[in-house]
């Protein structure tokens, strides 16, 4: 406990000092955002804005969380570190496409397949480290099973066998990793509101990490009444640190990247939190259930699929105004914040019925 609270004081506080730094450094650095062509007009302001945020609140939760540990007097466990992984692999895709982005001087950064292409070279990597790495009671961080708030009988190995089994283990685990970077990019188009909607995503796996360590298998007795819906989750508490780090991380960045937006997290930072979430649902065995943590994220990419397929299939006709969705309550009229923060609350409510949900198959869970 003492190394989750020291993680998100310590990310807090470094992306609350230390943000302005690495807005200017990134500025004398003409490290500035560009803004599309199709975006609406009141972004042209924006142009210029330090990008690249993402590096500030990675790093940050980074040392918050080993910095927590330190306090703490326990050592990282390999399901923290994973999700580490996950954050810096896709973070650096992000990097990438930012970087490109500056040297081109336009909005053109990486091709979409050259983003999926490195999305799912880092969930390969993650998959096979996460199903054959061992903890002390013989847990890997990953199970070959489909989960929901905890795992289903729907078991990739069962069912096809060895090698076919994690083979289609690996395929749903890249998907998984893809969908949600791609979900959280699309939604990071306005000052703090992808932040702010992660901050109560992985806000979500704090509460859900905390309850599993709690009610570990390894952890209750053998006449304990809960025993037989207790968790077999690696590191559940320590999921539950480096959740803890990256909302310090979180808050701390979203004074600075609110509007105005003084900084912007750019693509490093949408596709590091997208791993982030997508690795934590993954290890905590929760990975159906970002369906409702992840909800917000889910009807914007949903928008834009469906305004996509229209578009093409009616030669040019739109259902809404812009996509992403947000794009569309700004071209109706409605002020950044208003969308925001609206946005916030959906988000909000998401959040809450995930873990209302995810409490709820543990309380009314019979033998």
């Amino acid at each position: 406990m003492i190394a989750l609270l020291t993680a998100a004081a310590v990310s807090m506080v470094f992306t609350l000092l230390l943000t302005p730094l690495f807005a200017k450094a990134f500025r004398r650095l003409n490290l500035g955002q560009f803004v599309r062509a199709d975006t609406p007009t009141t972004h042209v302001v924006k142009r210029g804005t330090p990008s690249m945020g993402g590096i500030v609140f990675i790093t940050a939760s980074i040392v918050g969380y080993f910095v927590g540990h330190l306090a703490g007097r326990e050592p990282p466990s390999g399901a923290g570190l994973l999700v580490i992984v996950m954050m810096v692999g896709l973070g650096f895709i992000g990097f990438l496409d930012d970087f490109m982005k500056v040297r081109r001087k336009n909005s053109t950064g990486l091709s979409a397949a050259g983003k999926i292409i490195g999305t799912v070279v880092v969930a390969v990597a993650f998959a096979i480290i996460a199903l054959n790495y061992e903890d002390p009671q013989g847990l890997t961080p990953a199970s070959t099973a489909v989960s929901f708030v905890r795992d289903l009988p729907i078991d990739f190995v069962v069912m096809f066998g060895t090698g076919v089994g994690v083979a289609v283990f690996v395929v749903w685990i890249a998907l998984i990793t893809t969908s949600v970077a791609n979900a959280v990019n699309l939604a990071d188009g306005l000052d703090g509101l992808a932040a702010g909607s992660s901050v109560l995503a992985i806000g979500s796996y704090i509460i859900i990490g905390f309850w599993q360590a709690q009610q570990s298998c390894s952890l209750l007795a053998a006449d304990s009444p809960n025993l037989f819906k207790c968790y077999t989750v690696s590191y559940p508490l320590d999921l539950a640190t480096i959740a803890a780090a990256i909302v310090g991380a979180l808050i701390g960045f979203l004074w600075w990247n609110t509007a105005p937006a003084q900084i912007m997290m750019g693509d490093t930072g949408s596709f590091a939190i997208g791993g982030a979430i997508a690795a934590l649902a993954i290890l905590s065995r929760t990975e159906l259930l970002l369906v409702l943590i992840g909800g917000l994220f889910l009807i914007i990419t949903g928008q834009v699929i469906v305004q996509r397929i229209y578009f093409k299939a009616t030669h040019g006709r739109r259902i809404w105004l812009a996509s992403p969705l947000h794009h569309h309550f700004e071209m109706k009229g409605w002020a950044e914040v208003t969308i925001v923060v609206r946005f916030w609350i959906i988000a909000g409510l998401f959040v809450a019925s995930g873990v209302g949900l995810f409490y709820a198959e543990w309380l009314y869970s019979t033998p």
